[in-house]
């Protein structure tokens, strides 16, 4: 463990970690095999002379996570437990659909921010992910299913376990690192990063020169409903956030993105879509409903198809408005479900 894993070092620092004996061009021969031809042994990287990758492989380990365990979901969803250097254990998920795929990754191993509706919240927070833990799970996935990012067809959300803006250095080493044109070179607009709404990390994202997509969780449509699904609302209240978010200085290409989790009898009726439109009605944005993923222990229900319609409806005559189609709820896969779960609840599919 005292080892430097070269996965999420960038150039520069692959170089200095070298040291000045081996000359540069052989730390930006590492730098590609790693990142762009996703290398997953010092043997794979062939550009090397055996002799190097020995004494490499000695020095420095990659840094990749292992998969402890895979659930294979009926839409072909598949969920990995995946071990770290330091035998914790943390989740990701691949979603194949046609013409791409979408890699959901963690950047906390659990989560502090404690919503009411998720299942990772009960597990409390055990550490930040490093940018390499982060960067690696993209690496890891997209290896083992031979998807090549640069094609330009891969989405990265970080939405799995964690806050991600309360490990905003490490999200924002990854995100270079997944988005550099010498290595993964995914596309910042096909980097997502979605917070429950820590306001002053917000406006630091904003600052970033490289930087993800925003995703503002919501699920509710009024301050009271919010604080008593999100208690975090009592620390940073939803007149703020919507102020942070009508300051944040998007792209030419942007607009942010509110995920708002619907709850049976809680949050779900037609006066909140009415008081959502009134929220985000003068902001650059779409919404994305998602249904309640249920789990044991959560105290909500999962509103019917009708309502989910109806709420949709309201919201879509002012701003774009999506309903987000559960994706390896039977695996424990989908939104909000993450919680190193091992069996399958065969829960049903919502339509």
């Amino acid at each position: 463990m005292t080892q430097t894993p070269l996965i999420g070092l960038d150039l520069p620092e692959i170089q200095q970690l070298l040291g000045p004996d081996l000359p540069a061009y052989r730390a930006r021969q590492i730098y590609h095999a790693i990142y762009r031809d996703r290398a997953t042994s010092w043997d794979a990287i062939t550009t090397l002379p055996q002799s190097l990758r020995q004494w490499l492989a000695e020095q420095f380990p990659l840094g990749l996570p292992t998969v402890s365990s895979e659930y294979s979901s009926s839409d072909r969803t598949r969920r990995y437990l995946l071990t770290l250097r330091d035998a914790r254990t943390v989740e990701a998920v691949l979603m194949p659909e046609e013409g791409r795929d979408t890699i959901c990754i963690s950047t906390q191993i659990g989560c502090p921010v404690d919503c009411k509706f998720c299942l990772t919240a009960l597990m409390g927070l055990e550490r930040n992910l490093t940018a390499g833990e982060i960067a690696g799970q993209v690496m890891l996935l997209s290896s083992l299913h031979r998807i090549v990012p640069i094609t330009g067809h891969l989405n990265v959300v970080m939405m799995g376990q964690g806050e991600p803006l309360l490990n905003l250095a490490n999200v924002v080493k990854a995100t270079r690192l997944l988005a550099d044109k010498q290595g993964l070179a995914i596309p910042e607009r096909r980097i997502t990063v979605s917070t429950s709404g820590i306001i002053p990390k917000i406006e630091e994202l904003g600052r970033e020169p490289v930087r993800p997509r925003l995703a503002i969780s919501l699920n509710a449509s009024h301050e009271d409903q919010r604080r008593e699904i999100m208690p975090i609302t009592s620390k940073y209240h939803l007149k703020d956030l919507i102020e942070v978010c009508r300051a944040y200085p998007l792209r030419s290409w942007e607009k942010l993105t509110f995920e708002y989790v619907l709850l049976k009898g809680v949050n779900d009726t037609d006066a909140d879509a009415r008081r959502v439109v009134t929220l985000l009605g003068q902001l650059n944005a779409k919404v994305n409903l998602i249904a309640l993923n249920p789990g044991p222990g959560i105290p909500f229900e999962t509103p019917d198809p009708e309502r989910v319609e109806s709420f949709q409806s309201i919201v879509a005559r002012s701003i774009p408005c999506f309903v987000r189609k559960p994706r390896g709820r039977d695996i424990y896969a989908a939104c909000g479900q993450l919680k190193r779960m091992s069996g399958e609840p065969a829960l049903p599919v919502l339509s």
